[in-house]
């Protein structure tokens, strides 16, 4: 069968690499005595797979992965048992079976939402508020996007689906699908250039708050995707 797991992570295991995480949750795994399923040959491994890389600083309360499992017992139970053998800054919110014929996590994700703060000390003079909405009256935004082959002008504007400026925290929702994955430090950065200011990446706080596919022009969370085992 086909689990959805979702989790947190926060403190100081945002600093902590994806891959460290895929290992840190193996080792949950055998260490809750989940019944998940490994592939066959030589070198047998957990059936598992995450939905998206987090970056390395941020904090996420919207974290999923799949697993195949054996068997199970309730979700309640295995939130429960995942949970005791969890370290600080990591905890499992949530344990749903899905649909046989469900796509898998990260073949899901069309959309993200992030909250993102200046810290204190490079917080801009502005009217954050009324600045972000300036800015994103512009007809295009564009900026350079690097990969690690080459570069290319992009308009983000059409990638950003959804935001508002509560005070002053900035809540985005992007485009995170295969091939337009928009993160939120871009649009940070595209923001405090235009207000003239360079941009440090240590300028800004960012949480990830939840990942969601899209169907029949809804999104939905990766967690409305299962239902709980009773």
């Amino acid at each position: 069968m086909k689990i959805r797991i979702k989790f947190a992570k926060t403190g100081s295991m945002k600093f902590i690499g994806h891959l460290d995480v895929m290992r840190y949750f193996q080792k949950a795994m055998r260490r809750a005595e989940v019944d998940i399923a490994y592939s066959e040959g030589f070198s047998p491994h957990q059936k598992m797979s995450f939905a998206q890389p987090l970056g390395v600083g941020l904090t996420s309360s919207g974290e999923y992965f799949d697993i195949e499992a054996n068997s199970t017992q309730s979700s309640q139970e295995m939130i429960k048992r995942l949970n005791a053998v969890m370290v600080e800054g990591m905890e499992v919110l949530d344990y749903k079976r899905l649909p046989d014929d469900s796509k898998n996590a990260m073949a899901s994700i069309y959309a993200a939402d992030y909250n993102v703060v200046f810290r204190e000390k490079y917080k801009p003079d502005i009217d954050i508020k009324t600045e972000f909405e300036k800015f994103m009256s512009q007809d295009t935004i564009t900026i350079v996007k690097k990969t690690k082959k080459s570069e290319r002008e992009i308009d983000i504007k059409e990638l950003i689906l959804d935001y508002k400026v509560d005070q002053e925290v900035i809540f985005l929702k992007t485009n995170a699908s295969s091939g337009n994955n928009l993160k939120p430090d871009l649009v940070m950065k595209a923001f405090v250039e235009y207000e003239g200011i360079e941009y440090n990446k240590f300028m800004i706080m960012v949480e990830r708050l939840d990942l969601y596919g899209y169907e029949n022009e809804k999104f939905i969370s990766l967690n409305d995707y299962g239902e709980t085992i009773y």
